[in-house]
């Protein structure tokens, strides 16, 4: 695996080697306090989400059908990473045959200075950009600024989200925490000339008339892939607004950047998988525009850019792949689902995450993407209550990930497993030796009972400050006596209630 993610071409030109967290994880668990005690924004997210699962019901009414389509997606998806070092090698000789250029990227660092690269070479000091979560995954937008390049969102919702210096809340609909009365607040501080409107379509035309003019006048066309087919050497484009569209078929130049596992071997593994997507995603059983792409405008064509990149994002994936048991995180088409169904996520919201994807899946991707050590809290923040595996479209099993992760923040890896980034950094060594003791204990029945003789008549001592458990519940205490003297009082008494 590690011959197909070597980075093949090393631009020149560098970015500044900036931490990647426009948003530091680290500091999950404050942002959770803050989005818990902001009720507008629970109220927000509880009526979306109530929507939003409205609408994938809507479409996936029979239970028997849908899990009949999610196997097939699942096949496909674990028969595709089955196959993932041989089709990228394929998809990349199919790409190369129909001019297109392939770059691959082993961090976003070399993403970053693939991008920068090609805007030097063709002069370029904007970019407009499609709806790409993987861009996001990079910080695209703010490593290009650093070195004096625009990157302008043409999707609304990231759009509003980039005016307002924010992360997306969601993979899916990006300003999904805003209000009306907010989003008309921005556009009339930050535009020009833009009268305060709280009507939401002339809210969406401002927004147009502000993007029409740069598709016309950027040079370069950035967009992500949904889906890559290695036999055809297509890559495949979901949207709604047509901005995805306008930003592959008008600039000059477009680049592509999506993450190494969305190759599929053939176009008709597309099929069930963009019915699952949609239908998950936004409820729709198509959505407005499908794109299939398979190389720069040729001879005799009208429109369609003159060069067309691709970069392939490795970033943490092939941590992932390596391992039988973290592989399935992989299988994930970005839908949303498990953040619709998540009783965590519509409480906190996306941006307490702090990272490019929130919710469940997050959860299970960020820690390969960026390591555990930073987002060790984040496999902790989940009920394990099933639902976004009830939903997921490909059967990925988020709450056994979980665990996994759990377990690896806490533990060093067992001899000749390779270790993931930052494993055993959640380690403490008070936790680590009360299990050893209760383990020495449990190994000597004697003194096993005994403790616990002691422990239940020093019930009375136990402090009443227990860190976050007393946050917001009671004290534990042990009570007065365990259930072995109470069941042997309950004999010697003869059957009476102790």
């Amino acid at each position: 695996m590690s011959t197909q993610l070597t980075h093949q071409d090393t631009p020149s030109s560098t970015v500044a080697e900036a931490p990647l967290h426009f948003v530091d994880p680290r500091a999950f668990k404050a942002r959770t306090r803050e989005a818990v005690d902001d009720a507008h924004l629970r109220r927000s997210f509880r009526s979306a989400m109530d929507f939003l699962q409205a609408k994938r019901a809507s479409h996936f009414g029979d239970a028997a059908g849908f899990d009949a389509l999610r196997h097939v997606g699942e096949a496909i998806r674990q028969y595709s990473l089955s196959k993932l070092p041989d089709l990228l090698e394929r998809l990349e000789q199919r790409l190369t045959e129909r001019g297109v250029k392939v770059h691959w990227a082993s961090t976003p660092q070399e993403a970053n200075a693939i991008f920068l690269a090609l805007a030097r070479a063709h002069g370029a000091n904007r970019m407009i950009k499609g709806k790409s979560m993987v861009s996001e995954e990079i910080e695209l937008n703010h490593r290009m600024a650093e070195a004096g390049v625009d990157c302008l969102e043409s999707d609304m919702g990231e759009y509003i989200v980039q005016l307002a210096g924010e992360r997306p809340s969601h993979i899916i609909m990006p300003a999904i925490h805003k209000t009306k009365e907010q989003i008309a607040a921005l556009f009339a501080e930050r535009i020009p000339e833009t009268p305060y409107t709280e009507d939401v379509d002339e809210l969406i035309a401002i927004g147009r008339r502000v993007l029409r003019n740069e598709f016309r006048d950027a040079k370069i066309g950035v967009s992500g892939v949904n889906f890559m087919v290695a036999d055809t050497g297509t890559l495949v484009l979901v949207e709604n607004e047509g901005n995805g569209r306008m930003c592959t078929t008008v600039p000059e130049v477009h680049i592509a950047i999506t993450g190494i596992e969305k190759v599929v071997e053939r176009f008709e593994h597309v099929l069930p998988l963009f019915s699952l997507l949609t239908r998950s995603a936004t409820g729709q059983a198509v959505t407005t525009y499908f794109n299939a792409i398979s190389g720069p405008r040729r001879a005799g064509e009208l429109d369609g850019p003159r060069e067309l990149h691709l970069i392939l994002l490795d970033n943490g994936r092939s941590q992932a792949y390596r391992d039988a048991d973290f592989r399935p995180t992989l299988q994930c088409i970005r839908c949303g689902a498990c953040m619709n169904h998540c009783p965590v996520y519509a409480r906190i919201g996306g941006l307490a995450y702090g990272t490019t994807y929130p919710g469940p899946i997050g959860s299970i991707i960020s820690p390969h993407l960026l390591g555990l050590e930073p987002t060790q809290d984040l496999p902790t923040a989940s009920s394990l209550c099933g639902a976004c595996a009830e939903v997921c479209p490909v059967g990925i099993p988020i709450p056994d990930l979980l665990m996994q992760l759990r377990h690896a923040a806490k533990h060093e890896p067992d001899p000749g497993h390779p270790p993931l980034a930052g494993q055993g950094s959640a380690k403490d060594w008070r936790e680590a030796l009360a299990w050893k003791l209760w383990a020495w204990l449990n190994e000597r029945p004697r003194l096993y009972r005994g403790a616990l003789r002691l422990g239940h008549r020093l019930h009375a001592l136990v402090p009443a400050s227990q860190g976050g458990w007393t946050a917001h519940r009671t004290p534990m205490r042990p009570a007065a006596r365990g259930l072995r003297e109470r069941l042997a009082a309950q004999r010697r008494d003869g059957g009476a209630r102790p």
